[in-house]
């Protein structure tokens, strides 16, 4: 699998895009690779990435967060740190972007950069189980509406369409079609499917890219799309 120096996680609210960032960078860790991970949600300060800073730590990740994440203080601002990720090119950049279009917002301060230096993936992050984006359309015109706020395109989705505890392997597959719809629509690739560990294990239809994640962040593997 080819790792861009940038990735962007972007979804509506509920996506998981936040937990799917997290065991990425970790993943990219584990290869050896110098990783830092930003949050850009100056939508919600209680920003859920912060809840892993100590793991992400011991891994040698650098987290990049607002300075009142998990406060009670509603601050919109960007930390300075931030721009590290468009300027060090030594380093690979994993940016959370905060939930739909709102979120967005705040990426396109780093359009530019990005944009020019034209090594990142900007992923899709869905789950057709959720309400807001349980049909192909809504999924389309939330990635729109995302896509308008920042001024950069999806290159590809990843599904992550889950019941929380109650998904199985069927819960997988059957999101299957609705995530190919999805790209035949757009004509952007799958790049990821992914499940909790256990599910994905009784997964044999699809092909399972192995990511060896901690037990906090569910042991969520990518499963690539053969």
């Amino acid at each position: 699998m080819e790792h861009k120096r940038l990735t962007l996680f972007a979804g509506h609210y509920g996506s998981g895009k936040t937990n799917i960032a997290v065991n990425y960078a970790l993943h990219l860790a584990e290869l050896g690779k110098k990783v830092c991970i930003a949050d850009l949600d100056i939508v919600n300060p209680y920003f859920r990435t912060k809840d892993s800073a100590e793991e992400l730590s011991s891994a040698g990740v650098e987290l990049i967060s607002p300075r009142f994440a998990n406060s009670n203080v509603d601050l919109p601002a960007l930390p300075a740190e931030s721009y590290r990720l468009v300027q060090d090119k030594s380093c690979f950049g994993i940016i959370d972007v905060g939930g739909d279009d709102r979120g967005a917002l705040a990426l396109g301060r780093f359009k530019g950069s990005i944009l020019e230096e034209n090594n990142y993936r900007m992923a899709m992050v869905v789950n057709c189980y959720r309400p807001l984006t349980s049909t192909v359309e809504d999924a389309i015109e939330v990635m729109r509406e995302i896509e308008e706020a920042c001024g950069i395109k999806f290159t590809c989705i990843v599904n992550n369409s889950n019941l929380g505890e109650e998904t199985t392997p069927d819960t997988v597959l059957s999101s299957v079609d609705f995530v190919e719809e999805l790209s035949r629509k757009t004509g952007l690739p799958v790049w990821l499917h992914t499940a909790e560990e256990s599910v994905a294990k009784k997964l044999g239809e699809l092909d399972a890219f192995p990511m060896k994640l901690q037990k906090k962040y569910f042991d969520l593997p990518h499963l690539q799309k053969a």
